[in-house]
């Protein structure tokens, strides 16, 4: 294997980060201190070459009980701390991140796979996170005055109590931001479970919040397995929700191990995403949005435009254009600049986006590009390495066109008419997003209104505002992050009626 000499310093570079998780177990953070842990180790090992980055140790019952415990007593003080403490040190935590943003970035391209050219970015979009909600907290309780001729109701927000987040191994950092950052504004504790794939960057983020300020056990890390130690979090007691992120098949287990003691669950899951492209579109636009939004971070987020409607009137050409670009897509090491898909993050992953080639041909799909594991003399033959694949002359009902691969895989469905298009679209379990495109602006409107999906973007790539609403439908999920959407979760409604003395009172036994 050859690399460049300005990639062989900035893997050195990588590797005296990760030096400190080879030297010992990653063991928890609870109470604002770190504990070694006595769970069972398991490994954690790089897609990139298949190298050991170090041993994790999986929490055990007791010690995620520890966890718990430690939220609950730190939630009455927190609780109280004015709105704009809490903003300072949310705002503290920001400017850390923004500090540590390289050191968390080469983390994430090793521990999950994820390109530089996205993941470079990603540690200060989980800043923007912290600074977005901070500015909110001071204002995070407001309620609404709503009188009547006899009475004041107003009504005001507080914080639901200790809180579950489990997060998943795609983008882990940002994600963690997106789900802690709300609920620390809220005035609730937490405890957060990142995915057993990649842990580490959860272990800085969480150092950075205790550098920051943050008392000891607002915020506690445990690290493990999902079917242990996350099912231990999600039955306790203490913990009054559980903000999850990942599968729907593991968010419907979450919701029946969390209904005995009756927590609010927040649920963003899975997404067969359609991107529908008429033949009126700016075809050139569309082709560059259809290409990213599978294709970057390596097909693995749950918005990726998966299934790419086209009008038959321009499918072919569109598909032949289409074809020419994946087949230029550049696989490569994530720390490599140019690289634009890296290796999907765990061999189990690799196995199963793999097994869909199998599937598609069995089914009657035919592969245009890709459709095997990407293997070069300059990438390591252990790394999970796979090529940008293409399905094409495929129907509604193929496994492909209808289940979440969830990897650098796209299907293309050709339709005839508006009608067509809306009824392919919503025809999967899932109901997370949607893409049109289209130069007719009340097609535009007709279509997004008819697409069964939380989240539509008409000529666009999936380009985030942080006040607005993400979640979706269906089989993807439960609830809204963004804005004050994320409150309605992490904070209680309360409605307080005072009577202005003059209304009637039945009376009764006189």
């Amino acid at each position: 294997m050859t690399i460049s000499d300005k990639l062989a310093a900035r893997i050195a570079q990588t590797q005296a980060h990760l030096a400190r998780f080879r030297d010992q177990p990653l063991g928890h953070l609870i109470g604002g201190q770190s504990v070694s842990g006595t769970g069972e180790l398991f490994e954690n090992r790089s897609p990139v070459d298949g190298s050991l980055l170090g041993m994790v140790r999986s929490a055990t019952g007791a010690e995620v009980a520890q966890a718990c415990e430690a939220a609950r007593d730190a939630f009455p003080a927190w609780r109280a701390l004015a709105g704009s403490e809490r903003r300072r040190i949310l705002h503290r935590i920001a400017d850390l991140i923004e500090a540590r943003a390289e050191e968390i970035a080469l983390t994430e391209c090793i521990d999950t796979g994820q390109a530089w050219r996205f993941m470079s970015k990603a540690a200060l979009r989980g800043a923007e996170n912290y600074r977005f909600f901070a500015d909110r907290a001071p204002d995070a309780a407001n309620g609404l005055s709503l009188p009547t001729d006899t009475h004041l109701n107003y009504t005001t927000r507080q914080p639901i109590g200790p809180v579950g987040i489990i997060t998943p191994w795609n983008t882990p950092f940002m994600l963690s931001t997106w789900k802690i950052a709300p609920a620390l504004a809220a005035g609730c504790t937490v405890v957060h479970k990142p995915a057993e794939w990649s842990p580490l960057s959860a272990r800085l983020l969480a150092e950075i919040m205790l550098e920051a300020g943050l008392p000891g056990g607002v915020v506690n890390l445990i690290n493990g397995i999902g079917e242990t130690t996350g099912k231990a979090l999600t039955e306790h007691p203490d913990i009054k929700a559980v903000a999850f992120i990942g599968e729907s098949r593991t968010g419907g287990l979450i919701m029946a191990q969390g209904a005995p003691t009756l927590k609010r669950v927040h649920l963003e899951l899975g997404g067969k995403n359609p991107v529908i492209v008429f033949e009126d579109a700016d075809l050139d636009r569309a082709l560059d949005a259809v290409v990213f939004m599978i294709y970057s971070l390596n097909g693995e987020r749950c918005t990726s435009s998966s299934r790419l409607l086209v009008q038959r009137s321009i499918h072919d050409a569109f598909v032949d254009r289409l074809a020419d670009r994946v087949a230029r897509l550049k696989v490569g090491h994530p720390l490599d600049p140019d690289t634009e898909v890296g290796p999907l993050v765990h061999p189990r992953h690799l196995d199963k986006v793999l097994s869909y080639t199998g599937i598609a041909q069995a089914d009657g799909a035919r592969v245009a590009v890709g459709g095997a594991r990407c293997q070069r003399a300059d990438l390591s033959p252990d790394g999970c390495y796979v090529q940008p694949t293409l399905f094409i002359d495929a129907s509604a009902g193929m496994r492909i066109a209808r289940e979440e691969i969830f990897g650098p895989v796209l299907t293309v469905l050709p339709f005839d008419d508006e009608a067509q298009a809306v009824a392919l679209a919503n025809d999967v379990p899932y109901g997370l997003a949607g893409y049109l495109w289209t130069g007719d602006v009340g097609r535009a409107n007709r279509v997004s209104l008819a697409m069964d999906a939380g989240m539509i973007w008409v000529n666009s790539e999936n380009v985030r505002h942080l006040p607005t609403p993400f979640g979706g439908m269906k089989a993807s999920g439960i609830g809204r992050d963004g804005g004050d959407y994320s409150f309605d979760f992490y904070m209680e409604t309360k409605n307080v009626a005072l009577a202005l003395g003059n209304h009637k009172i039945q009376r009764l036994g006189v």
